[in-house]
């Protein structure tokens, strides 16, 4: 399956999207507190053959991934249906996902709010996502063609010139989509669109950690050990530089969670370790 494309509407980051200022990832809300939301607009399309709830979806994610709607802070169908000119039910579509993915929560009698990140559903989802995609890139090494490598060659150049020009948002984009260009080229794309709310936690630490905690230039250097272990179409060596590469969010995770307490839930230490 060709790959030329790489970048691909992975239902998970924007290279459009624009990172929260730092200081607003610090703001701390209280529940039942007033904030004004974010115009989110752009990010849906009524020309769209897409279900106008699936894209309401993906931006409110996409908005908590980076920032824009921070822990604590309270969403009501009415807003967000008025934000967008919908009717609230594909509004309540949308924060039924959102609830599915662990990114919103609804107490009872006070309303729904986005979410803290719980350091131990990170380690889960990693735990699962380095299970499915070293599976991938380990078939992958096996049957990518030179046509895939290429694309991936092309994307890691790019994710280069991201990291230049410290694009952090095009650099995410072009992350997500080397990965799941990794899945196309085994014709498994479902393997990626699996994991998309099992990572979406990890995804909200990897907006908070870079560029500081998990240096761009790190990252970049571990995709091209994945990409030289499917060029050398060793299986081995691709599994390994991906697992590798996966784990990195350990290292970030406490870093992360102490510079940020207000966006983090108490730690709950899983009875068997998932980190090793």
């Amino acid at each position: 399956m060709p790959t030329k494309n790489l970048h691909a509407n992975t239902s998970s980051f924007s290279s459009d999207t624009t990172l929260a200022p730092r200081t607003r990832r610090r703001v701390s809300m209280q529940a039942g507190a007033r904030v004004e939301l974010p115009d989110l607009t752009a990010s849906v399309s009524f020309d769209s053959h897409e279900p106008i709830g699936k894209q309401i979806f993906r931006a409110l994610r996409q908005a908590i991934f980076a920032g824009q709607l921070v822990p604590g802070t309270p969403l009501s169908e009415k807003e967000v249906s008025d934000m967008f000119q919908v009717s609230r039910q594909p509004v309540r579509e949308a924060f039924i996902k959102l609830v599915e993915a662990g990114v919103l929560q609804v107490l009872p009698q006070r309303g729904t709010f986005v979410k803290r990140i719980s350091p131990r559903q990170v380690r889960e989802g990693r735990f699962i996502r380095e299970a499915i995609e070293t599976a991938v890139v380990k078939k992958a090494a096996v049957s990518i063609t030179d046509e895939q490598l290429q694309a991936l060659a092309d994307n890691l150049r790019d994710q280069k010139l991201a990291a230049k020009s410290n694009d952090t948002a095009a650099f995410l984009a072009l992350d997500e989509a080397f990965h799941y260009a990794i899945a196309q080229a085994i014709d498994c794309t479902a393997a990626w669109e699996t994991i998309q709310d099992i990572k979406a936690q990890m995804d909200r630490v990897r907006y908070l950690s870079l560029p500081e905690v998990s240096p761009l230039d790190l990252l970049i250097k571990q995709h091209a050990k994945i990409l030289a272990g499917l060029r050398a179409h060793d299986p081995g060596a691709a599994e390994e530089a991906m697992r590798s590469h996966l784990r990195e969010i350990l290292v970030s995770l406490g870093p992360i969670a102490e510079r940020n307490p207000a966006w983090f839930d108490a730690d709950e230490p899983e009875r068997v370790p998932l980190s090793t």
